[in-house]
């Protein structure tokens, strides 16, 4: 009986706001009221009524921004009159915004940008990015570049974004330029977590907490020692940020995966100094596989004033296991007793790159024991002795540097050092550009080695290492030396313009000399002298200021498939007891004789094409008695082969034609020997014997010109 009551009982009537009726438009239509637009109860009771508290839940504890769609549709004079903000309405169990009120209206949407940008300038990084949640508006102005520039050079003091895209990979970019709208808000969120080294703001930081409220992940220090310390301890991301100034005597041992990058305008490298007067200045130890130091000065300067001499002590001392990233820094020394950058050890494997190794007084680049590493990259100059060495299986990798202007050598392998290096730029050292001895092993492909005081490669003392693809030029003495028992290889190299010549094999020299382009060089492309037997073969020896081959004092070798032309002098000299062995080559078109055996000059000559020169083809003289067979010496403006002044030779199975007088001339108490030669077409005697000179002729095929007697004998 009560459920029945209860289903018939009324309702208890509610006082409800009567709507305010609508006002006609223009057209004399009434304005339609939207059908979200609900009016909240009011009056006596509607606080009691449960019709009312529903609807109250419906409303959002927040305000969402509206949309221009809502906005337009909304009614002004309903929600004046109402004098309430208008509610969610329940549309198919889903709520929907609701529009803004006037003055929130007016801040979001009619507000001068300069306003909001002027208001948005006063907020740190964190309310900014809050800001731009509120809509579409406040999301545009609040990326806007100039702001985050701003906060970004208090934070940071970069004048360029410094980006960081992936873990031991720093590089400045130019905004205009770069691919994001917004560069700066991108390298503020890449270094947003990191401690900063800044004396002097620590205190003024942490004592004004409402100031930098919201950067509370920021760690502030004065030294680097404590922010080591700091970082290792808070269990941080491991980013140090090392402000502009000069950081003197602090104990850097590095041995956990720690990043540490310079931070100040312009160039930050030159407003962040890290120096030592008493130890090395950075050591990484093991541990620190994977630790960054960038954009800084590092240097070593020693108290020279102390008594007691100074130890060897280094910019950066880099030992076992351990493989940290340097970059973009300016390296210092001024010890006279150590490297400014030493790498030492097994597993020191370091990859330094962009930095500048610069005015040292000892060694540059010092890589021993084991040690590897890449380097790339880097400026590397007036060093007081070698720009690099490399020693006692040493084994880098060394990429696009410019070693120059040394006081000494360039790059110098020594006691089995070994490296790869490629496309350097290595000139102006005061020795040689390259220098190699005591069974170092380098590989050097593709580099650029010039303008030497003295040679461009010095390979000595048992030394090896093979020369690809380099271009070696305009060095005062020899672009390549070779002597005391080294045997390197050097192929595919371009040895140019030198002051002296070309390839200087002395004292015992070997070595592989194939596929090079030798020319213009002041004296011979090939100097072979002194016990030295390297093979020398396919290369281009051509347009030299000298010979192209000069072989002597007992120098010997293996002279094989070269094409030798355009010299000034002679194409081949031997003399001096020299024995080489020249086969199959092409020797033309020289400013003077093809090959020149002289003052007791050895050896064999055979299957060569020789042509076209300004005199003989081929001359022997003063006691010279080498074997010279199956070549063929034509075309040539004077005689085939001249043998004179007590010359000698075994000539056999030769084809001599086409020259402009006889194919071989005998004179002045020369005794050669000739056997199945092939003399013919020339445009004088075939063979013609005077002034003293004698020789055994066999079997000579008869001279086909007309008019011209085979054999002309003329005694004096």
């Amino acid at each position: 009986m009560n459920s029945v009551r209860a289903a018939n009982r009324r309702p208890r009537r509610v006082s409800r706001p009567r709507p305010v009726q609508p006002e006609r438009n223009n057209a004399g239509e009434r304005d339609e009221v939207p059908a979200d637009m609900v009016a909240e109860e009011s009056g006596p009771g509607a606080q009691n009524s449960p019709y009312q508290l529903r609807r109250k839940t419906l409303v959002p504890k927040r305000t969402a921004c509206p949309t221009k769609s809502s906005m337009e549709g909304a009614s002004t004079s309903t929600t004046e009159n109402f004098g309430h903000r208008a509610k969610r309405a329940r549309v198919s169990g889903k709520s929907q915004d609701l529009p803004a009120a006037p003055a929130e209206q007016y801040l979001q949407e009619k507000l001068p940008d300069e306003v909001v940008l002027k208001i948005f300038s006063y907020l740190l990084e964190q309310d900014l990015c809050r800001a731009a949640c509120v809509c579409k508006r406040f999301s545009e102005l609040a990326n806007d570049p100039i702001l985050w520039k701003r906060l970004y050079m208090e934070v940071f003091e970069y004048t360029r974004p410094m980006m960081h895209p992936e873990p031991g990979k720093f590089f400045q970019i130019n905004p205009e330029e770069y691919e994001h709208p917004n560069p700066w808000k991108e390298s503020f969120q890449q270094l947003y977590k990191g401690a900063h080294v800044k004396p002097g703001f620590a205190e003024h930081f942490y004592s004004n907490p409402t100031r930098y409220k919201g950067r509370e992940n920021m760690l502030y220090y004065d030294t680097i020692e404590d922010a080591l310390g700091g970082v290792q301890e808070a269990h941080f991301d491991g980013l140090i940020f090392v402000h502009s100034g000069i950081y003197t005597d602090e104990w850097i041992y590095i041995e956990s995966p720690i990043t540490m990058i310079g931070a100040a305008p312009g160039k930050v490298a030159d407003k962040v100094i890290i120096e030592n007067t008493r130890d090395s200045t950075f050591v990484f130890m093991e541990g620190s596989e994977d630790a960054y130091v960038g954009y800084m000065t590092i240097r070593f300067n020693p108290d020279d004033k102390s008594a007691q001499h100074h130890n060897a002590h280094h910019c950066l001392e880099i030992t076992v296991n351990c493989s940290p990233v340097i970059d973009h820094c300016i390296i210092r020394s001024t010890c006279t007793v150590g490297s400014a950058v030493c790498v030492s050890g097994q597993g020191a494997c370091p990859t330094i790159k962009h930095c500048n190794i610069s005015d040292c007084e000892n060694v540059g680049l010092y890589i021993t024991d084991h040690a590897q590493g890449i380097y790339e990259d880097n400026e590397i100059s007036n060093n007081a002795l070698a720009g690099i060495w490399v020693k006692n299986h040493g084994n880098p990798i060394i990429r696009r540097n410019h070693i120059h202007h040394g006081r000494d050598v360039g790059v110098f392998t020594f006691d089995h050092g070994m490296g790869y290096f490629e496309s350097c730029n290595i000139h102006r050292n005061r020795i040689a550009g390259f220098e190699v001895k005591a069974y170092a092993n380098p590989t050097v492909v593709r580099c650029e080695i010039h303008h030497g005081q003295t040679g461009g490669i010095y390979v000595h003392e048992k030394g090896r290492g093979q020369f690809l693809e380099n271009k070696i030029y305009a060095n005062n003495f020899a672009g390549v030396w070779i002597t005391s028992n080294s045997d390197p290889t050097i192929r595919g190299n371009a040895i140019f313009n030198g002051n002296q010549g070309g390839v200087y094999i002395f004292g015992d020299g070997r070595g592989l000399i194939e596929e090079n382009d030798i020319y213009g060089n002041a004296l011979a492309g090939i100097q072979i002298r002194t016990n030295s037997c390297p093979i020398v073969r396919h290369n281009k020896i051509h347009d030299g200021q000298h010979g192209g081959i000069y072989v002597h004092e007992k120098g010997q070798g293996v002279i094989e498939e070269n094409e030798v032309y355009s010299n000034t002098l002679a194409g081949v000299w031997v003399t001096t007891g020299s024995t080489p062995v020249l086969r199959r080559n092409r020797i033309h078109s020289g400013k003077q004789v093809g090959v020149y055996f002289y003052d007791n000059g050895h050896g064999i000559l055979e299957d060569n094409d020789i042509y076209n020169h300004m005199y003989s083809g081929v001359q022997i003289r003063t006691g010279s008695n080498p074997k010279i067979r199956r070549n063929k010496i034509w075309g040539g403006q004077n005689g085939g082969i001249l043998v004179y002044n007590s010359g000698l030779g075994y000539i056999e199975d030769n084809e001599i034609f086409d020259n402009a007088m006889a194919g071989v001339w005998i004179k002045t108490d020369s005794n050669p020997t000739l056997r199945r030669n092939k003399i013919h077409d020339g445009r004088d005697g075939g063979i013609c014997i005077f002034n003293g000179g004698r020789g055994i002729v066999l079997i000579v095929q008869k001279n086909h010109t007309s008019g011209q007697n085979h054999l002309c004998i003329i005694r004096s």
